[in-house]
């Protein structure tokens, strides 16, 4: 025994190895405390998802399908039975309740022309949402950068809205839909990355809601739109919102800054501290010290990420497993909350109520959605959570198939799982930030975006399906969000941990948290083991 005791290792003698400043760590050091004028410009850039919003929402108004009545100018439509479709009437024997240019398929003559080509421009837009989210995303981890990828994606976006009010049929109207799309693909993106990376950890989760709380600004925005052009033009809608965001993209290019972290992990040293002392002096301080511990920290970046072209984000999360696990997991995820997320909107005219209600009630939800993200986002498990949560939604999904149509409780049911989808997608959207360094963020929450929008790119589909039976649009979409919703327990739970820099910082996490599992029901074993021998003896 003594002899053991001896010759035991004692855990003083083991001094932990100096380890190089985190460019977390360097940042809040020469910054400071997050200041108020600083805090401001990054809601300021939150901001954009409101034209996000706008944009990804327009076309329940833009496309809806309007009432018709019987003209009574003939036999075979009489007012009092008028037939369940206009379709092969004579002409004069039926007309738009309203003026026919409040809708497209109204001016356009689409009601007959069948559930493909009405839905074409909402899935064009959703299509330009995934293909540019697909070929941009590794631009804002490599070349251009947050801040001039969200400027690039905010004038597109906004300039083929404007173009998209003067299209003269639906073939060149879906093609500016897909445009419009293409450059929408990565607005929320940027703007979520670049704000939470210009403040400090302490604003980090309120910020992440900000945006969350201007989607609804942009999403209650389109219904009083909606009326106010009701018995006008459905171009009207573009023109109001394409140019206010253009203008914004003007004061963004003026008032925005890129993200310092970015600047650190790709080496550029000199821009990086340009921007620190910019941020500094917002927040009221000066830095007057060397930087030297930026100099420490930028020599730790993850070159293999941060250089070697566009792609090279891409492969780096290719060639690692862990990697490889969690973009999966959580893709497969999103893919089912995007289906519900985009596709409810557009199926809440098959719940037989008033559609400027009905917009207005789920664009209310997005409200107590982003009150309780920011109120609980510091204190839950975003792994159990996501779980919860899409159960909840595909359930209540489920039951509006079985509740008739124009029920107050199908109503409810659809608001209920509405408010469950939209939690999920903003937890989501914070998950996949605190999943993956700052050297693939961008990329990885990109694809995860992609995943949530190729399930919108199926939405309008089944919502156009849903109007003849519903289970093809409230059954599908409750089973494909409860069941996919499944794979966020095979992610690991990220509250409270601080954001990595490099996919290396990154891996040595995972080996540590494996190691000490190991070690945790190993050394129990032992433990158990060496006193049971104690008690024998």
């Amino acid at each position: 025994m003594a002899d053991t005791a001896t010759t035991a290792p004692l855990l003083t003698s083991h001094k932990p190895p100096n380890k190089a400043p985190t460019i977390d760590e360097t940042i809040e050091n020469y910054i400071g405390t997050t200041g108020v004028m600083q805090l401001f410009k990054a809601v300021l850039l939150a901001f954009a998802w409101a034209f996000d919003a706008q944009q990804v929402f327009i076309s329940v108004f833009t496309d809806a399908e309007p009432q018709w009545h019987c003209t009574g100018a003939s036999a075979s439509c009489s007012p009092a039975a008028p037939p369940a479709s206009p379709c092969g009437l004579p002409p004069g024997a039926w007309a738009w309740d309203r003026p026919a240019e409040t809708t497209m398929v109204s001016e356009w003559v689409l009601k007959c022309a069948g559930p493909a080509l009405v839905s074409l421009p909402a899935s064009a837009f959703f299509a330009g949402c995934l293909a540019g989210g697909f070929l941009l995303t590794t631009l804002a981890d490599s070349l251009l950068g947050r801040r001039k990828m969200l400027l690039t994606s905010l004038v597109s976006m906004s300039v083929a809205g404007v173009l998209t009010a003067f299209a003269p049929n639906v073939w060149a109207y879906a093609a500016l839909r897909f445009v419009s799309g293409f450059g929408r693909s990565m607005v929320g993106t940027c703007t979520l990355v670049l704000s939470t990376e210009l403040v400090g950890k302490r604003w980090r989760d309120t910020v992440s809601v900000a945006g969350f709380f201007f989607f609804t600004v942009g999403f209650l925005s389109l219904p009083a739109l909606g009326y106010t052009f009701r018995e006008a033009s459905w171009r009207n809608m573009y023109l109001w919102t394409s140019v206010p965001s253009l203008c914004y993209s003007v004061l963004l290019y003026f008032l925005a800054q890129e993200s310092p972290r970015w600047l650190l992990v790709r080496g550029r040293k000199q821009d990086a501290m340009d921007t620190l002392q910019q941020i500094a002096s917002l927040n009221g301080n000066s830095i007057t010290s060397s930087f030297s511990m930026l100099h420490a920290c930028t020599m730790h970046a993850d070159d293999g990420a941060g250089a070697g072209g566009a792609f090279a984000t891409m492969r780096s999360m290719w060639e690692r497993p862990w990697a490889l696990r969690r973009l999966a997991a959580i893709m497969t995820t999103s893919f089912g909350v995007g289906m519900v997320y985009y596709g409810m909107p557009l199926n809440v005219g098959s719940l037989g109520t008033n559609l400027y209600l009905s917009v207005t009630y789920n664009a209310l939800a997005e409200l107590p959605s982003a009150i309780l993200s920011l109120a609980f986002i510091g204190r839950v498990n975003r792994r159990s959570t996501v779980v919860a949560l899409t159960a909840t939604a595909g359930a209540f999904s489920l039951m509006c198939v079985a509740i008739p149509e124009g029920s107050t409780a199908r109503m409810v049911s659809e608001l209920l799982s509405f408010f469950a989808t939209i939690t999920a997608f903003n937890l989501i959207l914070i998950y996949s930030i605190e999943l993956f360094p700052t050297s693939v963020r961008n990329s990885a929450v990109g694809l995860v975006r992609q995943a949530l929008v190729l399930g919108g790119v199926a939405a309008p589909v089944l919502v156009a399906l849903g109007r003849e039976r519903s289970f093809w649009s409230f059954g599908v979409f409750g089973l494909c969000i409860g069941c996919l919703g499944l794979f966020a327990a095979c992610l690991p739970e990220t509250r409270g941990r601080s954001m990595s820099d490099t996919m290396e910082e990154e891996e040595h996490r995972e080996a540590a948290a494996a190691a000490a599992a190991t070690a945790c029901t190993g050394g129990g074993a032992t433990d158990i083991a060496t006193k049971d021998n104690s008690d024998a003896v």
